[in-house]
Parts: structure tokens; sequence; C-alpha cells
């Protein structure tokens, strides 16, 4: 009896001891503590939301009104709503009693008040290096959630798919990164969200004088004929936060733009939704960089 007892004991004394096994996380705001494979778990920023999909990991709260469906992997229960991507409803999460926060952009600036629920990681993409960032943003997860070799194996799809992108894209010109909104444009330089095409794909800037702003540069469709890039990268963002409107192709194709070699050539290469919204994250790597390497692969 007295065995029985012991053992019982020791059994809980080594449950207790998985159950607090701890791992540390680096984050924006200094290194995080925390209990490995933490649930119930909440997700903020859709950047990681695509990473913990392709981890099939489950995430058990996240904001509602998304608008990509690669959020949250398929195997796995819905996750809850809690909020929306610009206000978390904190009653749902008092509620949920979340082991961990994950946020990242705008969500991290709601931080304090996450932080007093619960354990809340600013995991927010570095654009200025996103690829760099992205790769240290999916190995941690990867050890946060015991998946480390299934992270390795996804940073190795991307980085196989980027070689083979670079192959392709090697001395066929240079390019220019558009966002349109609407009648407006913006271009992106190479420490933007986009800047992956320069610094990881190695394609020339067409103008390396751009500004280094969040929102872009403003910049006109005579821009566009001045600069006159050979390769056209266009960011639709009506399109991506479901709002109605004439598309980018529709706004793009006017006499200006039509001088330009990257329109002439049929060089205009149009990147997902994604790119906006969960820029460094696992299937917009996936996708952006089968678009651009298809492109290059029919280029004449």
């Amino acid at each position: 009896m007295e065995n029985n007892t012991a053992d019982a004991a020791s059994n809980v004394a080594n449950n207790d001891a998985v159950s607090v096994a701890t791992i540390e996380v680096g984050t924006v705001k200094g290194p995080v503590s925390l209990a490995i494979n933490p649930s119930p778990l909440v997700v903020y920023d859709m950047t990681l939301m695509q990473d913990l999909a392709a981890l099939d990991v489950a995430v058990d709260g996240m904001p509602s009104r998304l608008h990509l469906d690669n959020l949250h992997s398929k195997t796995q229960p819905e996750p809850k709503s809690v909020g929306t991507v610009f206000e978390p409803d904190l009653e749902a999460l008092n509620a949920m009693q979340p082991q961990a926060i994950l946020v990242g952009s705008r969500m991290a600036e709601k931080y304090d008040a996450l932080s007093s629920i619960a354990p809340t990681l600013d995991m927010t993409i570095d654009t200025a290096n996103i690829y760099e960032s992205s790769k240290q943003r999916l190995h941690d997860l990867g050890a946060l959630f015991g998946k480390s070799d299934q992270a390795a194996k996804l940073q190795g799809n991307i980085d196989g798919l980027i070689d083979e992108t670079k192959v392709l894209t090697k001395d066929k010109g240079k390019g220019l990164v558009v966002m349109v909104n609407g009648n407006k444009l913006s271009a992106y330089g190479d420490k933007s969200r986009y800047g992956f095409i320069h610094t990881v794909l190695d394609i020339p800037m067409a103008d390396d004088q751009i500004a280094d702003a969040r929102h872009g540069q403003p910049v006109s469709f005579e821009y566009l004929q001045k600069t006159n890039p050979d390769w056209l990268f266009v960011v639709d963002r009506s399109a991506a936060i479901g709002e109605d409107g004439a598309g980018a192709k529709a706004v793009l194709n006017n006499p200006l733009v039509a001088q330009t070699n990257a329109w002439s050539k049929n060089q205009v290469v149009y990147l997902s939704p994604d790119s906006y919204l969960a820029f460094g994250g696992y299937y917009q790597w996936m996708q952006d960089l089968t678009t651009i390497k298809d492109a290059f692969a029919s280029a004449k």
C-alpha cells in the first residue's frame, strides 16, 4: 500500500514536472519564458496564424472577420472569436483564460492590456529584414509547440523555392513594387514588407530612391512611366481587404502605364492578398514565390 502511494506521488511529481516545462522565446520586447505548448492559445496576428496553421497547431481564439482562408489548421477545431484585428474582446479573453497570447503588427499596440490577462508575446515581423525575421519566428514557434522538425521542413520548402526562383530572376531586369488602393498608388522599397523581392530574390530596384515609409511612397502614373520598370509587382489592397471598386489591373490599364517595359511585355506580377495581410507567413511565402517563379519562367 505504501509502495502504491509512493508510486502515485512520484507519478504526480513527474506529471507536474512535465506540465510546467518552460521555454524562453525571443520577442520584440525581449525574451519571455512560458510553458511549452501553451493551451488555450490566442493569436491576433495573421502572419503567426499562417505559421501555426502550417505547423498544425490548435489555436483556441483569434479575431473575427478575417479575409484569408489559410489561418488555422483544418484538422483542428474552429477557433472562437476574441475580438477583431483592431480591438481585442477582453471579456471573451478573460472567459477563455489563455495560457499565452501571440500578437504582432497593429495588435502589438494593445500589449499592456493583453499582458494583464496572460503571458503575451509580441512577435511582430521586422519588415526591413523580412526573410531572417520570419525564419526566426517560424523556428521559435516550432520550438514553443514541440514541432521543431516540422518547422525546419517548412523553412526548407521556402528556401528551396527561393533558390528555384532566383535562378529565373537573375539578369532579367529591374523591378518596382506598387500598391493600388482605389485610384491611389504607392511604391515600396527594399526595406518594406515587399523588400524580399529585391533583397532575397536579387531583383534590382527600378528606383533605389524610394522613401522608407510604412505605407509606401505616394506615386503617380507619370512616375511609373518615367521609372519604366521591366517588372511591375502589384499589390491590390482593396481586393485584399474585401472593398468594392475597380481592381488593380483596371486601374493600371491606362496609356501612361502601357508605355512601361513591364506592361508592354506582360511582365506584371500580381501578389497575393496574403502579401498585404500576412506578410512573412508560411503560405504568403509559398504563394508569392510560386507566382513570381512562374511569371519569370514564362518571360520571353
